[in-house]
C-alpha cells in the first residue's frame, strides 16, 4: 500500500518536460490530479483502518482490577460469575465498609454493595446475618447520606429470602428515621425498604406513634415519597388494630386535593387503593360493633364524614384517562354505598347519606 506522504513526494515532473512548458503544463495538472484522488482513497482507508484497530482494542480492553469505578466494578464482577467464578467484590466492599472510613467513603461503599446485591444474587447468597447487622449499624451515622445509602443496601438484600427476618429487626429503627428526619431521598428509600417487608405485630406501638408523620408525607408535594407513604398506609390499613389510629389521624383541610385529576396516575390510584381498604374497614362487622369518635380533622372526617365531598371527586374519577384509576375510582364507590358484610344481600345494602347525598 502507498503511503499518503510517499504520494505527495513523487517527483511532478516528467521527460515531457524538456518538450516545452505548454505541453507539460496540462498533463502535470492531471497527473497531480490522479495523485489527489489515490492520496484521498489512501488517507480515507487508513482513516478506516484506525478506527477498526481502535474499537477492536476497545472490545478487548478489559478495567482494571485496581479501579473503584462502580461500572468497573460490576463489569468486572459479572464477568466472573458468567464464568462460575466468585469475583469476591461484595466481601471487599463489606470488608471495607468494617475499617474506619469518613462519611463519604461509607456512602460510597454501601451504593456498591447495594449495586452488586442486585448484580451477583449469588455472592449475595452466599452473606451472613453478620453482614446485614454491619449494614443496620450505619443507620445509626450521623451522615443522612449514609443512612439514605444503607437503606437502599437493606432494600437489595430484602429480594432474598433468608435475610428478611433478621431486616425486619431494623423496621423500628427505620419507623424512627423517617418520622423524625424530614428528608425525602431518606423517606423514599425509608419507605421502600418497609414496604417490601411483613411488618410484625410488634412495630405497631411504634406505627401507632409515627402515623401522623406518615400522613404528613402523603400530604407532601413529592410524588416519589407520597406513593410510598399511601402504600405502607394501605398496607397497615388492613390491620385490624390499625383501622382506627389511621381513620383518626388528623389531616390537613385541603387533603382531598389528593383525588384531584390533575395528580399524577400512580398517586392517584394508590390514594384510591387506600380509600377503598379503608371503606372496607369500617364497614367491617366488627369495627362497626364499636362506636368510635373522631376528631373534626380527623380522616374520617375528611373522607366519610357528612360534610366530605369525597363523591364529587371520585365522580370526576371515573372519566380519568388512565383505566385504572377510573377502575378504581368506581370500587371506592361501591365499596361507599354497599357494606361489605352486606354485597351479597343487595336488597338490603343501603347508601350511606354521609357519601352520596339526594340519590347521587
Amino acid at each position: 500500500m502507498f503511503s499518503a506522504g510517499a504520494l505527495l513526494l513523487a517527483p511532478t515532473w516528467t521527460q515531457d518536460s524538456t518538450e516545452g512548458m505548454g505541453k507539460t503544463i496540462p498533463r502535470c495538472l492531471q497527473q497531480l490530479d490522479l495523485r489527489k484522488s489515490v492520496v484521498g482513497l489512501a488517507t480515507g482507508a487508513g482513516a478506516i483502518y484506525l478506527l477498526y484497530k481502535a474499537i477492536r482494542a476497545g472490545i478487548k480492553c478489559q478495567p482494571p482490577l485496581c479501579s473503584n469505578s462502580p461500572i468497573c466494578i460490576a463489569r468486572l464482577a459479572i464477568e466472573r460469575e458468567r464464568h462460575g467464578r466468585d469475583s469476591g467484590e461484595i466481601r471487599r466492599l463489606l470488608n471495607s465498609l468494617e475499617c474506619k472510613q469518613d462519611e463519604y467513603a461509607k456512602s460510597m461503599i454501601l451504593h456498591s454493595i447495594t449495586r452488586c446485591v442486585y448484580l451477583l444474587e449469588a455472592e449475595a447468597s452466599a452473606c451472613t446475618t453478620d453482614d446485614i447487622c454491619l449494614v443496620g449499624e450505619m443507620l445509626d451515622d450521623k451522615d443522612n447520606s449514609v443512612k439514605i445509602q444503607a437503606l437502599n443496601a437493606l432494600k437489595a438484600f430484602s429480594g432474598i429470602r433468608k435475610f428478611r427476618l433478621k431486616i425486619q429487626e431494623h423496621s423500628i429503627k427505620v419507623l424512627e428515621l423517617i418520622s423524625t428526619i424530614w428528608d425525602t431521598e431518606l423517606h423514599v428509600a425509608g419507605l421502600r425498604l418497609l414496604n417490601s417487608l411483613p411488618m410484625p405485630d410488634y412495630v405497631h406501638p411504634q406505627l401507632r406513634r409515627v402515623m401522623p408523620a406518615l400522613m404528613e408525607i402523603m400530604q407532601s408535594d413529592y410524588i416519589l415519597s407520597q406513593v410510598q407513604a399511601v402504600r405502607l398506609l394501605s398496607y397497615l390499613a388492613q390491620k385490624s388494630d390499625l383501622l382506627y389510629d389511621i381513620l383518626n389521624c388528623q389531616v390537613h383541610s385541603n387533603f382531598l386535593n389528593l383525588f384531584q385529576s390533575s395528580q399524577p396516575g400512580s398517586l392517584l390510584f394508590e390514594v384510591l387503593v387506600f380509600a377503598e381498604r379503608l371503606s372496607e374497614g369500617r364497614n367491617a362487622t366488627h369495627y362497626r360493633a364499636v362506636k368510635w369518635h373522631y376528631n373534626e380533622q380527623s380522616l374520617h372526617e375528611a373522607l366519610f364524614g357528612d360534610e366530605s365531598r369525597l363523591a364529587d371527586r371520585l365522580l370526576s374519577l371515573v372519566i380519568h384517562p388512565e383505566e385504572e384509576v377510573q377502575i378504581q375510582a368506581c370500587k371506592v364507590i361501591v365499596s361507599l354505598q354497599c357494606p361489605q358484610d352486606l354485597g351479597c344481600r343487595p336488597s338490603t345494602c343501603r347508601p350511606s347519606h354521609s357519601y352520596f347525598k339526594n340519590g347521587e
